[in-house]
């Protein structure tokens, strides 16, 4: 049994000072310090006064580390998963992106193998970003090789599939939306053209989220709504990229009041420059460049990002002025709630997974722990002795 004491816990109804977490694989307890002697802890880890989170979860991720979802390499996404827990990510959904449609299967086959694994971050399925999406809002995606919305070409990959970014206007797309929805796969708006009647009839169908809200889609009009307008006239979920280059925060804190709190979803979108320099990369077999935080094509459209998720949660701290427990649910209960997965991750709960951040004052990762185990520290900061005692 380990213990990480002396922390700030950060939990679904505030922040506890002076508490402990003690947990196995699993979370045991969270009780005051001076209660921790009533376990019997074998590893003591002094949190020196620190944020103690929970994990989070990252429903859109491309890459990081030099490593993309899409990469022939067989070794790509043990790389993803290694290094995004420096990030303080404990859970995701590697990405797709629009390539050959032998090459999506083929890596659906991939992340099939590594469900509920990962050397570092818990693989727990995939996001489908493209095929199925509107070449003229196509973003950094490849529109050479954009389908019409086909179900029958994913059926087989229904216990991987989490999550299924469409354009609802295109042909077939209600029908995929139908048999998405019975088979368990959460449909998403994306990259879309779609009128606001044409939204609302795929969300009454049964589309619930909308992807990266704003980007590649069409433009909120007080005559055409568009998905945007479906988005404040329904109940679906929706995530964010809050790197104030993809979003203003004025139209960001727009966002929060539209949804609240509870329905709003942050992610990275991050391409595989993130923890990277500066320099030239590629994104789905497209050049991107990556220059003072920003990635862009050769045109200049944005492409990805290299945003974490830890500067995701100080970036909407700064632009909604809520509370760090408020917004650190949307990197973790939301997304666990969204995923079906709160029953054992999201929370520092007794008999959810140990998935745990320790954050600095400055909400910078110091360490992770996943599934019990630490998999990463970051030794060299002053202020954080997470030390096994």
């Amino acid at each position: 049994m380990k213990a990480i004491y002396n922390a700030k816990v950060i939990t679904n109804h505030g922040t506890l000072v002076s508490h402990a977490v003690v947990f196995t694989d699993k979370v045991i307890a969270v009780v005051p310090d001076n209660e921790l002697e009533s376990f019997v802890v074998q590893e003591r880890i002094d949190a020196n006064g620190n944020y103690v989170a929970p994990g989070f979860i990252d429903i859109h991720v491309h890459g990081c580390a030099g490593a993309d979802t899409m990469d022939e390499d067989d070794g790509a996404l043990d790389i993803i998963s290694e290094n995004l827990v420096r990030t303080g990510v404990t859970a995701f959904l590697p990405t797709t992106m629009t390539m050959p449609f032998d090459s999506i299967e083929y890596i659906l086959e991939r992340i099939r193998s590594k469900i509920g694994q990962g050397n570092g971050a818990e693989i727990v399925g995939c996001h489908l970003e493209g095929p199925f999406i509107n070449k003229e809002y196509k973003g950094a995606q490849d529109k050479t090789y954009m389908l019409n919305p086909d179900f029958s070409k994913i059926r087989d990959y229904a216990d991987v599939i989490k999550i299924a970014t469409i354009a609802p206007e295109l042909p077939g797309s209600l029908e995929f939306v139908r048999q998405a929805v019975a088979d368990g796969i959460i449909v998403s708006i994306g990259h879309s053209a779609a009128t606001y009647d044409r939204a609302m009839t795929a969300i009454k169908m049964g589309a619930s989220h909308i992807t990266h809200t704003f980007n590649a889609l069409g433009a909120l009009n007080h005559r055409q709504p568009g998905v945007i307008g479906a988005l404040a006239d329904s109940n679906v979920t929706c995530d964010l990229i809050a790197d104030n280059i993809h979003v203003h925060p004025a139209v960001q804190r727009l966002l929060l009041k539209l949804t609240g709190p509870e329905k709003l979803i942050l992610v990275s979108d991050a391409m595989r420059a993130t923890l990277m320099k500066d320099g030239e990369y590629d994104l789905g077999g497209q050049k991107v460049f990556v220059k003072n935080g920003e990635a862009r094509m050769e045109n200049g459209a944005l492409a990805g990002s290299v945003l974490t998720l830890g500067n995701a949660v100080a970036n909407f701290i700064a632009t909604s002025g809520l509370a760090l427990s408020e917004v650190i649910k949307m990197v973790s209960l939301n997304p666990a709630r969204r995923l079906g997965i709160a029953d054992r991750k999201g929370a520092i709960e007794a008999g959810k997974d140990a998935d745990l951040v320790v954050l600095d004052d400055n909400l910078e990762v110091a360490m992770t722990v996943a599934r019990g185990q630490t998999v990463y520290r970051r030794y060299h900061i002053e202020n954080c002795n997470c030390q096994g005692l």
